[in-house]
């Protein structure tokens, strides 16, 4: 009962903040002009991107298989990135859905414990908001004036820094081992000497999965495939730019590419709906527009086209996978605890 609201309110929220955003970045829109301006792009560098996406997903994959390696040793490639990609076709109907489906699929896969798997995708995740945290600095260093015309009047930009090494010193924090443990067992050992068992044998499964902390010779190659991913995460919409001409009328360059992909980066972290719909095409059309001065509907069609290769490719490779492993969604856990 307690899954079934908790799923209608998930909808209901995803539902809301997707019309608002269709709303808001259709208020200055004509809808004819934009499909016109969708057919009229080039769509040999529409499609340009698919390879450059699968890609990114293929070094995921590969990153993936150096932070299990501790503990598990992959038996190819091809499971890891089956896994990865029917996470992402999760995603993309269930947000967040993804984050508990390709840990389940690959263990079951690979016979191994479900919640040792999950503790990597959270190790995954850390990696990928350092690395975002990093790009969105050094965007500030190099290009703060652009940024900031990005960013609402209102917000302080030294604060904004402040918040953001914060809120870093805190997840490092919260994800040391020695520090969970003091926690759990000062918060619930008070409470129920049994209960704390429990969910310290949990924890304990759960971290296996950063054994990749315990092995800094490993951190090098860790660091060149998280660059290379968030590299072949910006190049698609670098392409982009070509087929509306915004190099040759704009001479919009590759550093404007990583300011929109860092501005999209942000975007789906904390988007409440699936794939970051309705949510990534007003940032990007903000962005553009009060960056570049490129108008709304120009900004929405590309917004649209970046968004909907990258998207359909993920539904389609992550739909045939998701054959493939012959996932059940009934018997998915939402939580280690659930395994």
């Amino acid at each position: 009962m307690k899954k079934t609201v908790k799923s209608i309110l998930n909808i209901f929220i995803s539902v809301v903040v997707l019309a608002l955003c269709v709303i808001y970045a259709m208020k200055d829109v004509d809808i004819s002009q934009l499909w016109e301006i969708i057919k009229s792009a080039n769509y040999v560098w529409v499609l340009a991107p698919v390879p450059v996406i699968l890609a990114s997903h293929w070094v995921r994959a590969m990153r993936w298989r150096r932070i299990l390696k501790p503990f598990i040793k992959a038996k190819s490639v091809l499971n890891l990135f089956s896994s990865v990609m029917v996470g992402y076709a999760i995603n993309c109907i269930s947000p967040r859905g993804g984050e508990f489906v390709r840990p389940f699929t690959f263990a079951r896969r690979e016979k191994v414990s479900y919640s040792s798997v999950l503790g990597t995708i959270v190790v995954e995740r850390f990696i990928d908001v350092v690395a975002l945290a990093l790009m969105l600095a050094a965007t500030f260093f190099f290009q703060s004036d652009k940024l900031i015309l990005a960013l609402p009047a209102q917000i302080d930009t030294n604060k904004m820094i402040f918040m953001g090494v914060l809120v870093l010193a805190v997840l490092v924090l919260g994800f040391y081992p020695p520090a969970c443990r003091f926690l759990l067992k000062a918060l619930l050992k008070p409470i129920s000497a049994k209960f704390y068992d429990k969910i310290m044998e949990l924890f304990e499964k759960f971290v296996v999965g950063f054994s990749i902390i315990k092995k800094p010779r490993e951190y090098f190659m860790l660091i060149i495939e998280s660059v290379t991913i968030w590299l072949l995460y910006t190049l698609p919409m670098y392409l982009m730019f070509f087929s509306f001409d915004f190099e040759a009328t704009l001479h919009l360059g590759f550093a404007d590419a990583i300011m929109l992909c860092v501005v999209s980066g942000v975007i789906t972290t904390i988007a409440p709906t699936p794939g970051a719909l309705g949510l990534y095409h007003l940032a990007i059309q903000s962005a553009m527009l009060t960056i570049y001065g490129i108008p709304a509907d120009v900004g929405l069609a590309y917004a649209t086209l970046t968004h909907g290769v990258n998207y359909l490719v993920q539904i389609a490779v992550g739909g045939a996978f998701f054959f493939r492993e012959n996932v059940s969604m009934k018997n998915i856990p939402e939580t280690a605890e659930e395994n």
